[in-house]
């Protein structure tokens, strides 16, 4: 049974295990094999994830049906920035590739939408990947233009992407 839960530190190093099995397990032809290591070549340790996820507003999706170490199996992760620079931009969206195309990323941005225009957050952003764009345009952002990043010597792109949450409703 899956269930969104606020983050949790016990679930850290969970989630730094899924970020690196997500971002390992794009296709090649999405992004390459070079692009995937210089993006994550081990997983980060738990400390990082859990001061990360602290410092910003944080939901997980479990799987009650799965333990892993005596804790539910985390099969999923998003975050917010609520920091007056960052507010309103969106982090993380990770799903592990096991429970990937299971509606778990939309259940995860429903969640962060609806607490974002409960906090009166007038705009949510995004540097989307290739793999995230189309869920952020089905749920209403726009692109902005092409984003860059650099991580270990490679640039990957992607797409700076926001939507107003002006005069929005929860869902």
């Amino acid at each position: 049974m899956l269930k969104l839960i606020p983050y949790q530190k016990q679930y850290a190093t969970q989630v730094s295990q899924l970020f690196h099995l997500a971002i390992n397990a794009i296709d090649d032809d999405v992004y390459s094999k070079t692009e995937q290591q210089a993006w994550s070549y081990s997983p980060r340790s738990g400390y990082h994830w859990h001061k990360r996820l602290t410092r910003s507003k944080a939901w997980l999706m479990i799987d009650c049906g799965q333990d892993l170490d005596g804790v539910a199996l985390c099969c999923g992760v998003i975050n917010l920035e609520t920091h007056f620079h960052s507010r309103g931009y969106i982090d993380s969206l990770y799903v592990h590739p096991d429970f990937q195309h299971q509606g778990i990323a939309t259940a995860l941005l429903t969640e962060l939408e609806a607490w974002a225009i409960a906090a009166n957050i007038d705009s949510l952003s995004v540097d989307a990947s290739k793999l995230s764009k189309p869920l952020f345009l089905a749920h209403g952002f726009k692109q902005q233009h092409r984003s860059y990043q650099e991580k270990r010597g490679q640039i990957i792109m992607g797409f700076l992407m926001s939507k107003s949450l002006i005069g929005s409703e929860s869902s």
